[in-house]
């Protein structure tokens, strides 16, 4: 297909073929809507790197027995307000919405509470697990890196050292909730993904070569790939830069250390004997109720952001937004209008569920 078209298509038949490709690589219902769900609102929200644009890769990575259907976070330790879990390479966005629901249950009981996650899969949009304490009234602060994957390299350097290392973080404001969501990296891998797939262009400053050069061609990160296929994260000779020079480049040592060392999953390096990338996360909830602070910050929190966006904005016709409002804005609209995909990830959706039997919705 041609480079640069798209197709569009509405939310509800996307979500019910992508339920039905996980369905017929063996997961149960419940466990293959949570994952379809879970990727159809990254697209709504406009983040299309974390979006249907994996599902390919995790339907290669389960028939290489990387992923496994059916798993659910064992306890490994239970402090009450702290728990560590062990995802035993599930389905991410699976596994982690569990984890994610013991951690908000411990807070309601406890006022705060710290749950680390070691050995899941790739758990998708770090900011749909803070819009899920969100809706508890919690704050959450989350901290991920990717074990077995070393794509971004370190300030300063050419050589790959970091995952894309993201960092989440939830406000319940009442009325203008916040969530904070992005990777350390100067852009996702996702987000090279899409570009190599006819989807919007690199920054031309976004990836680096050994010799230095900034480039922002995905063959940098890629090397050679098909028109329509797989990419494979680290078979070319560059790496993704860090965001923000040296300051995104801490962050990413902060989450490499705090979600893979602490949690005893690994940090960011060569593929061990697994022969795959897991997720960990270390996320930290915090109930305002129980603080005895809810209605001041309540009050102070929507004052201060009304404020903050109140200043005055560069270009009249676009005012200053908070963390969330863009995802917010593009959710009512793809959700209108339909979700547009490059066409080359739609062939590659295509043909992955055409394989398994699966059912196409029309264009």
């Amino acid at each position: 297909m041609d480079t640069g078209s798209y197709v569009t298509l509405q939310a509800p038949a996307l979500e019910e073929m992508i339920h039905g490709i996980f369905i017929a690589i063996g997961c149960e219902a419940d466990e293959a809507q949570a994952i379809a769900s879970h990727l159809v609102a990254s697209n709504l929200a406009g983040h299309d790197s974390h979006g249907v644009v994996r599902v390919p890769r995790y339907v290669d990575w389960h028939r290489a027995g990387y992923l496994h259907a059916g798993r659910k976070p064992e306890i490994v330790t239970d402090g009450g307000a702290f728990l560590l879990l062990d995802a035993q390479l599930g389905f991410g966005q699976a596994v982690t919405r569990q984890a994610v629901d013991l951690g908000i249950a411990r807070a309601k009981q406890h006022g705060a509470a710290v749950v680390a996650l070691r050995n899941s899969g790739h758990c998708g949009r770090i900011g749909t697990y803070a819009e899920q304490a969100l809706a508890h009234g919690l704050i959450s602060v989350h901290f991920v890196n990717v074990a077995g994957s070393f794509l971004v390299a370190p300030h300063g350097g050419v050589d790959r050292r970091f995952s894309t290392a993201p960092i989440a973080i939830g406000v319940p404001l009442e009325g203008r909730p916040v969530v904070l969501d992005f990777a350390t990296s100067l852009v996702a891998e996702g987000k090279i993904l899409v570009a190599s797939n006819g989807g919007k262009p690199l920054p031309p400053d976004a990836l680096i070569e050994p010799d230095g050069t900034l480039s922002g061609q995905p063959r940098t990160l890629y090397g050679d790939y098909p028109q329509v296929g797989p990419r494979i994260p680290g078979n070319g000779p560059g790496a993704i830069r860090a965001f923000g020079d040296h300051k995104g480049s801490g962050l990413a040592l902060m989450c490499e250390l705090l979600a893979g060392a602490f949690t005893a999953g690994g940090c960011s390096g060569p593929r061990d004997a697994r022969g795959c990338i897991t997720n960990g996360l270390l996320s930290i909830y915090l109930s305002p109720a129980h603080f005895g602070t809810e209605a001041e910050f309540q009050q102070m929190g929507r004052d201060y952001v009304e404020w903050v966006a109140s200043s005055r904005p560069i270009d009249p016709a676009s005012p200053v937004l908070l963390p969330g409002e863009p995802e917010a804005r593009s959710r009512e609209k793809r959700l209108r209008e339909g979700l547009p995909l490059p066409a080359d990830i739609w062939e590659d959706l295509r043909r992955t569920a055409a394989g398994l039997g699966v059912p196409v919705p029309a264009l």
